[in-house]
């Protein structure tokens, strides 16, 4: 949507268009039409930005879950191999919940954080499921290449992205939801 000067009107929205703020990255603020209530949303608008103090914090955040992230795919040995006494005994219980299973689940656990934080710094949503994938094949080829005692897997990849997307559905669903609570 093209930004409105203030002595425009609205005319092809038909004139019941609602003026809205957004931010944008590259200027302060900016406004622009809504879209008619239901409407759907137009490629072109991005989500709303959250106050600067937020974007702040959500960086932080997503500053230290790297770090950890980093730490558990780069650690030399298994990160679970001093828990094999408790997979063990959570097999034996319920047959049905496998060491792959968990692994699996683990991994998808794991990278929900980024695809959630990485939804809510960027105006471009369709960079996180790629920024996602070449975190994880960057991980699993340092892996492969480096370290030992690990095991890189193309299932880990697959677990991971779609942790992330599970993390960017979350926010878009929670915005919707806010969104839908307004009205």
């Amino acid at each position: 949507m093209k930004p409105l000067d203030s002595a425009q009107q609205p005319a092809d929205l038909g004139g019941s268009a609602r003026l809205t703020t957004t931010r944008h990255a590259t200027t302060p603020r900016s406004t622009v039409a809504a879209p008619e209530r239901g409407a759907p949303m137009d490629e072109g608008d991005i989500p709303p930005m959250p106050p600067p103090r937020a974007r702040r914090l959500t960086r932080v955040a997503l500053g230290i879950y790297a770090t950890a992230l980093a730490l558990i795919g780069l650690w030399p040995e298994p990160v679970d191999s001093g828990a094999g006494p408790l997979l063990r005994a959570i097999t034996r219980v319920t047959p049905i919940v496998t060491y792959p299973r968990i692994e699996f689940g683990s991994n998808i656990l794991l990278f929900i954080p980024l695809g959630a934080l990485l939804a809510l710094i960027l105006t471009n949503r369709s960079l996180v499921i790629p920024i996602a994938l070449v975190t994880t094949v960057a991980i699993e080829s340092a892996q492969a290449l480096m370290l030992e005692r690990r095991t890189p897997s193309v299932l880990d990849i697959v677990a991971n992205v779609t942790g992330a997307c599970i993390g960017l559905l979350i926010v878009v669903g929670v915005e919707w939801w806010r969104r839908r609570r307004r009205r």
